[in-house]
């Protein structure tokens, strides 16, 4: 029900559910990627390589099986080939490969928060752009970023890092990656799809990357516990994630999901502390809800 009372349109309430599912999915991912390397001894690199190549693939299959799209299309245009091959590879991989650095140099709570500081660097951007200062709302967005990420990255304590200088590092690079990603293909979105664009991404990104790490190339303790956490983050934290979120635009707007998707730092978080019991205190916490507070507020004058 909503907060007047009334019932929520069942629609409606599929799609929240959808795209927190999606959201969820993200999350647990990243803490399952924590797991591989911090305990099975995987690394950042064979495990992007992995999930870009086999990602790619299925979501490849499944426009051109079931939504009947003409996947290669894009390729007899010359301008759209070329973007998406800089998106294939400095957006795609270069968001999935600084993201799981930053889990692997330090947990996936911590990396997958500072990649949310994301939107606030878009939003900077445009304000650049445009050459126009910011709205009150957008700088109180980077005031509470900014707060956030002091108080996630030391606790609070100004002579020390809660966490080391690479998970810092990759995991602000993560959100530059991530704001790339989100700004640069929008015009190819429109044209061919989310499927195609994201699909394509994905196996250009794994293919240009299998030269430097190739996926046979491989370090570990492989274990069933390790087949589950790698199935998970190729299968539950790309594609069923996608799939999901994809399927809530259905029924929401994009301000909407972008809004209800920052369930997927806190189960990170959450998931992080209870299962991998990754120290996370008060001023940790504090700092996550103010860079999750950020979107919020962004999301939500955007929706306005």
């Amino acid at each position: 029900m909503s907060s007047n009372g009334a019932v929520i349109p069942f629609p409606r309430s599929k799609g929240i559910i959808l795209v927190l599912i999606a959201a969820t999915f993200w999350g647990v991912s990243g803490t399952f990627a924590q797991y591989l390397f911090q305990i099975k001894g995987f690394t950042a690199s064979w495990l992007v390589v992995t999930r870009l190549l086999i990602s790619g693939v299925i979501l490849l299959f499944y426009s051109h099986a079931v939504k009947k799209q003409n996947i290669f299309s894009i390729w007899k245009a010359r301008k759209d080939r070329v973007k998406l091959l800089v998106f294939g590879i400095l957006g795609m991989l270069g968001v999935q490969y600084t993201y799981f650095l930053a889990i692997e140099h330090g947990n996936a709570a911590t990396a997958t928060v500072l990649q949310y500081l994301a939107p606030v660097l878009i939003a900077c951007y445009v304000c650049l752009k445009l050459k126009i200062l910011p709205a009150k709302y957008e700088l109180a967005a980077i005031i509470l970023a900014l707060l956030g990420t002091f108080l996630l990255v030391t606790n609070g304590n100004v002579h020390s890092m809660s966490i080391s200088g690479e998970a810092f590092f990759w995991g602000i690079l993560s959100a530059f990656a991530l704001a790339f990603y989100t700004l640069y293909p929008g015009k190819l979105l429109n044209k061919w799809g989310s499927y195609i664009i994201v699909g394509w991404g994905m196996l250009i990104g794994g293919i240009c990357f299998s030269f430097i790490n190739p996926p046979w190339v491989f370090q570990g303790n492989w274990s069933f516990s390790s087949f589950i956490a790698v199935v998970a983050v190729v299968l539950l934290g790309t594609v069923i994630a996608f799939f999901c979120y994809m399927e809530s635009l259905k029924y929401l707007s994009a301000s909407e999901t972008s809004l209800l998707a920052c369930a997927e730092p806190l189960s990170a978080a959450f998931l992080s502390v209870a299962w991998l019991h990754v120290p996370f205190r008060t001023a940790e916490w504090v700092g996550t809800f103010c860079i999750i507070a950020t979107i919020m507020i962004l999301s939500a004058v955007k929706k306005q």
